[in-house]
């Protein structure tokens, strides 16, 4: 406890800007970083990709009063009932006025920027809201880190950018020129977009390659949580690949900690950095890229199996082939994180769908 608030102390006054604040990886690192003692001030659009009371309820969780929440306008701005250094706007990335004015109100010592248009799938039949939001919406980011001096940009880039990869696991190494879908392309631009800012202006970013990330308050798009709610509401499951799938599945907590440490340590340029051999996870630069993952990949029909054991149920599992846009394969070469921050993810998949289901049944009032 004594060592906690040593901690509180030296963070007390220190302001993080994280994008993406009612989102699943945002809401998580905010409660983090508020246990910490940090200034926290979050940006969301409270978009309906998925059902904003999710949403919603992650900013109750956070302290916010529902009264300001209902009805909550555009370019609004509320504070928590429990914590004045907490503050959060409602807005889109895309609004470049709104997003300069933030930041000059805020002048923050790091920014994380997890806010994104999210899914694979849905990007082949939406195309414009990703160009929109990963693309111009960062921009605003970058555009704004390079105006007003910060310790530290860390953004969300995602597995996804290795595409076409087969060697395994895949490293931040490796060449990842050949995207599969247009959600991958613009995390992959993304990282470019980064690197060129770190290079005229010397703004210091990292990206951060997430690797399916799950847990509670996780999102409705996302296998952990359709899995668990087909199997208890009897609906059949549709499993790509004929079955023959394998995801990194990373825990949340893990992810967060890992976040957390790397927002800390602003990257240096690397001096032995060689343009005729260039690595790609580096630069002259003060520029990072990492894999954040668990490298334990868990085939899909196993996945599966330990949601049933942990609800008491058996799924009804209809196989089809591979779909556009998804790779069969995900595994994470952490090492680099691993040199970098001492990285290593301590949650086993058993505990981590155990802790996610518990959430489930307790968030949906389900008794089974």
């Amino acid at each position: 406890m004594q060592e906690k608030n040593v901690l509180n102390q030296q963070n007390t006054g220190k302001k993080v800007l994280l994008t993406g604040m009612a989102g699943f990886i945002g809401f998580h690192l905010s409660k983090k970083l508020v246990s910490l003692g940090f200034d926290v001030v979050g940006i969301d659009n409270i978009n309906n990709y998925y059902d904003p009371t999710l949403k919603i309820d992650r900013l109750k969780e956070l302290g916010f009063l529902p009264s300001d929440l209902d009805n909550l306008e555009d370019n609004a701005d509320i504070s928590t009932n429990t914590n004045p250094a907490v503050k959060f706007y409602k807005t889109d990335l895309t609004n470049t006025a709104k997003i300069n004015e933030i930041f000059s109100r805020v002048k923050p010592d790091y920014v994380v920027h997890l806010a994104a248009q999210a899914g694979v799938r849905y990007s082949l039949e939406n195309p414009h809201a990703y160009i929109q939001s990963n693309i111009t919406g960062f921009l605003n980011i970058l555009e704004n880190c390079r105006n007003h001096p910060l310790k530290h940009l860390v953004y969300a880039s995602s597995s996804s950018v290795y595409g076409s990869n087969e060697t395994m696991p895949f490293s931040v190494h490796h060449n990842v020129d050949h995207p599969i879908s247009l959600y991958a392309a613009t995390k992959k631009s993304s990282e470019l977009m980064a690197h060129t800012y770190s290079h005229l202006f010397g703004v210091p970013t990292t990206g951060l390659r997430f690797f399916t990330v799950y847990g509670p308050w996780g999102r409705p798009d996302m296998a952990t949580f359709i899995f668990t709610k087909k199997i208890i509401e009897n609906i059949p499951i549709q499993v790509f690949n004929h079955g023959n799938m394998q995801r990194d599945f990373t825990y949340i907590d893990d992810i967060v900690d890992g976040l957390f440490r790397v927002m800390l340590k602003v990257p240096e340029p690397n001096l032995d950095w060689n343009g005729k051999t260039p690595d790609p996870a580096t630069s002259r630069a003060p520029y990072r890229i990492f894999n954040i993952g668990n490298h334990k990949p868990v085939n899909l029909k196993t996945f599966i199996q330990i949601i049933e054991d942990k609800i008491g149920k058996k799924a009804n599992i209809e196989y089809l082939p591979l779909q556009k846009g998804d790779v069969p394969a995900t595994y994470a070469d952490i090492d680099a994180l691993f040199e970098y921050i001492d990285f290593k993810p301590v949650t086993n998949i058993e505990t981590g769908i155990s802790r996610f289901v518990e959430w489930y049944m307790f968030y949906f009032n389900i008794k089974i």
